[in-house]
């Protein structure tokens, strides 16, 4: 297929993203400077007509996706339109376009192995909310694995994408499955041409696994037919490898020992949840995207009744908590009415406490070692954690400060042609008014 073609009227083709063999993903633009993902699925219709049973099988897809759409997501891919191309007569969707990258990507140097704990659950909660807003619609993804899940540099979130397998058709979707699917994602019974609300939760497992080993249980050698099948058959038969002995393998020769204990400190629901999902009966899974969000939410909740000791505040949370109590701490120093007594509510009394409570607080994470303050088993979900991925940001630091220049230039250009407009507006008033005065002198 080639790389440059004609997509349809006002979408510009600005070449592939990635192809494979259940299609290909071409970056777009529209007039303007609005982006988007173009996925052309493989098999060419040649025919816009409800009698052509692929197109309509096609159309009713679409249809079904669309869906997804009645009540946006942040955390599921827009489709904005869909259609066949010009030039070719391919199917395709168009998607808006996420700038950031994709979870494959965030494990690879310079970033660590696999992912920290709070960064994991952040994952595990938005992916959750992303499959059960598809599910509630009624649509399977069926294609879930770390290169379709980006994390959006603008506004943090992570989030689905590529729903080609979704609008194929079943034929279709076994045929791609079989020779071109993800096989390290793909569930047992994917392997037998079936297609279930579970299939994404098993996906949904695997991505988790991989975020907290720094692998798939079973990785894929060589792209033969032999490599395949060694896939195919860990997940229909295999054993899933231990998740705590292969993170403490995989970070232990890149972490400190002070820094490996604390990553080792898995909640024990985060484990539960995965191993859940791994099953190889899709009936002993979740039995959809809710009930897998529902189990998330459960996890979060009960993992910070539990260990309300071992949240350790941000800083700038806790300055900010300090600075909003000042007020009420300002107001103790204040005489009133009754001359030189004070005389001290119950609100500021509180207040002051809470305040004199963060300030030991704040004193005590900065001057006490570490190992002190950080004693609790959910220390390694609560720990302050940095914004990740910031040297990807760097990529578009360049662009966005010319964007930004350009803008505040453009500004100056327009401030600076009113002024002059407004000036000779000015000059031609006083011209009237001179002529006026000279007139009326006769």
């Amino acid at each position: 297929m080639s790389k440059v073609f004609t997509i349809a009227d006002g979408l510009q083709n600005l070449g592939a993203l990635k192809t494979g063999g259940q299609g290909s993903v071409y970056k777009g633009k529209r007039m303007g400077a609005i982006y988007s993902a173009i996925k052309l699925m493989p098999t060419p219709i040649h025919t816009e007509d409800e009698t052509d049973r692929n197109y309509r099988n096609f159309k009713n897809e679409v249809t079904k996706l669309q869906k997804v759409n009645e009540n946006p997501c942040p955390n599921v891919v827009k489709i904005m339109s869909w259609g066949i191309t010009d030039s070719g007569s391919f199917p395709y969707i168009e998607m808006e376009y996420i700038e950031g990258p994709d979870l494959s990507e965030l494990l690879q140097p310079p970033n660590p192995r696999a992912f920290a704990i709070k960064e994991l659950v952040k994952v595990a909660d938005q992916l959750a909310s992303a499959i059960a807003h598809c599910h509630q619609v009624g649509v399977k993804h069926g294609d879930i694995k770390s290169n379709n899940v980006k994390y959006n540099v603008y506004t943090g979130n992570y989030v689905l994408l590529d729903f080609g397998l979704a609008i194929m058709s079943e034929e279709q979707r076994r045929t791609s499955i079989r020779h071109a699917g993800a096989v390290e994602f793909m569930a047992p019974e994917q392997h037998e041409g079936k297609m279930l609300l579970q299939t994404d939760i098993y996906s949904y497992g695997i991505i988790l696994y991989e975020l907290l080993t720094g692998q798939v249980p079973f990785p894929l050698n060589g792209d033969g037919d032999t490599g395949r099948n060694s896939v195919m058959l860990g997940h229909m038969e295999g054993q899933i490898p231990d998740v705590i002995k292969l993170r403490k393998k995989n970070l232990e020769s890149t972490l400190s020992k002070e820094d490996l204990n604390i990553g080792l400190q898995v909640p024990a629901w985060l484990l539960a949840v995965i191993y859940k999902c791994l099953e190889k009966d899709p009936a002993q899974r979740y039995a959809n995207g809710v009930e897998l969000a529902a189990a998330i939410t459960h996890g979060i909740v009960v993992s910070v009744q539990q260990h309300p000791e071992g949240g350790i505040i941000d800083n700038a949370k806790l300055i900010a908590l300090v600075n909003l109590n000042k007020p009420l701490a300002h107001e103790v120093t204040k005489k009133h009415a009754y001359g030189n007594e004070v005389r001290l509510s119950k609100k500021i009394i509180v207040g002051l406490a809470v305040a004199i409570a963060l300030l030991t607080t704040f004193l005590s994470y900065l001057f006490l070692p570490k190992e002190k303050v950080m004693v609790s088993y959910a220390v390694a979900n609560a720990k302050a954690f940095e914004p990740p991925f910031l040297f990807y940001n760097s990529l578009y630091l360049e662009r966005i400060l010319k964007e930004r220049e350009d803008s505040i230039r453009l500004a100056k250009l327009n401030r600076s042609e009113k002024s002059n407009l407004a000036k000779g507006i000015k000059m031609q008033d006083e011209k009237k008014k001179k002529r006026k005065k000279f007139l009326g002198i006769f």
